[in-house]
């Protein structure tokens, strides 16, 4: 490990919670319910996080790479999705595809694309990382989109179908995890960029979801999308050693046969997308507890009943938990400490059950009012369950935990 293990926050930390925080609350807040409605990409509110230097490669960079704790963007993250999820996936969902460049690619591909992930503030740019399927959601080892090499012309022609995929279709730059060798399984898979404008790569069907209904989820289509050989992430001769290695290791077990590409990029993320999952547990919890002191009914504050009040501090100590549990999962991610029991899993598997429960909660504590519209709980209600779902579902998180634990290939 590089680092003397502290989960305390240093100042540049908390001036930039308190920063993320008061933009969360004066501008993503009063604008949530409209982009909710709208089921739109908020650009006028994506625009203003780009102008403070909130959204861009810039702050990126020193959230991820400035930071030795990795614990700067778990704090931003969680500030953001106190405000709203929806707007707040539209802000961060461009990381994705940057951590797929930063996780798989070269230097010199890093420099190159992770930037025209985020443009600039006069030029607003978005990113997508395009790995699920129609048919491959969690089972990312049976991707069908082909990656195949046009060697006369140093090209890659793509072809396939891509669903769930945040910003897909109205992305500058996508980044997409193929198969080259279906053969191998998750072995024989690499990382594409897909630059601007290129032919082939259109948008299908824009979902409409149960929550987070500001962030801008759709179908992305390849039809004969043809890449340099510059955009295979890692590069042509990395990518030949990997199958190499995967095919002997058809022959023999012991062989050991690379990372997966999507794999890759997820478990870097997990401990971000549990520090979502915190924010809007944390939203509800704070509401729900300034409604039950200031609620009365049968002549007192409902919180003065201890049904209430219960319900309060179990919400609080399961948003503690979650929240500790991702400053580990970080912490480990950025220190080199390794996920010895899949903590990085346990952190998202944790933080999203707690989003389900304590925004359920949350409703219950304001009845009838918090299952309107009127109210903002019902939406973080909706918001939450997808923290369960995606970028690995909550069986998956079991799968891996199960298998870190037990060093068996549970299936």
């Amino acid at each position: 490990m590089s680092g003397e293990y502290s989960l305390e926050l240093n100042e540049d930390q908390i001036q930039i919670q308190k920063w993320v925080h008061d933009f969360a609350e004066s501008v993503i807040r009063p604008a949530a319910e409209e982009w909710d409605e709208k089921e739109e990409f908020p650009w006028p509110i994506v625009q203003e996080a780009a102008n403070i230097g909130l959204y861009g490669m810039d702050f990126m960079a020193q959230a991820m790479l400035a930071d030795q704790s990795g614990l700067t963007m778990t704090v931003a993250i969680e500030e953001m999705f106190w405000g709203d999820a929806g707007i707040g996936l539209s802000i961060f969902g461009s990381g994705l595809a940057a951590a797929g460049i930063a996780g798989n690619g070269t230097p010199e591909q890093i420099f190159e694309w992770v930037p025209q992930c985020y443009g600039t503030p006069e030029k607003v740019q978005l990113g997508a990382f395009c790995v699920s399927e129609p048919d491959a959601g969690s089972d990312v080892s049976s991707l069908r989109t082909r990656a195949v090499y046009d060697e006369a012309k140093d090209e890659w022609v793509l072809n396939g179908t891509k669903a769930w995929i945040t910003n897909g279709g109205i992305a500058d730059v996508h980044v997409v995890v193929a198969a080259v060798e279906p053969e191998l399984k998750g072995r024989g898979q690499a990382s594409f960029v897909v630059p601007p404008g290129t032919p082939g790569l259109s948008m299908g069907q824009k979902y409409k979801k149960h929550g987070i209904k500001a962030s801008h989820t759709s179908e992305v289509v390849l039809d004969d999308v043809r890449v340099p050989g510059s955009c295979l992430l890692g590069g042509k001769e990395k990518l030949d050693e990997k199958l190499a290695k995967a095919r002997e290791a058809l022959i023999n077990p012991k062989v050991t046969s690379g990372k997966q590409p999507a794999m890759a990029t997820f478990e870097a993320t997990r401990p971000a997308v549990a520090s979502m999952a915190v924010g809007v547990a944390r939203a509800a919890y704070e509401y729900a507890l300034d409604y039950a002191q200031e609620r009365y009914a049968f002549g007192k504050p409902i919180i003065m009943n201890q049904s209430i009040a219960f319900m309060l501090a179990d919400m609080a100590t399961q948003i503690d938990a979650a929240r500790l549990m991702t400053y580990r999962a970080a912490w480990l991610a950025r220190n080199g400490g390794g996920y010895k029991n899949a903590e990085g899993s346990m952190s998202k598997l944790m933080a999203g059950r707690t989003a389900v429960w304590v925004t359920e909660r949350a409703i219950q504590i304001l009845g009838g009012y918090g299952y309107t519209r009127e109210y903002p709980v019902e939406r973080w209600h909706r918001d939450s369950k997808i923290f369960d779902i995606f970028e690995g579902t909550e069986q998956i998180q079991q799968l891996v935990i199960g298998r870190a634990i037990s060093g068996l290939r549970i299936e």
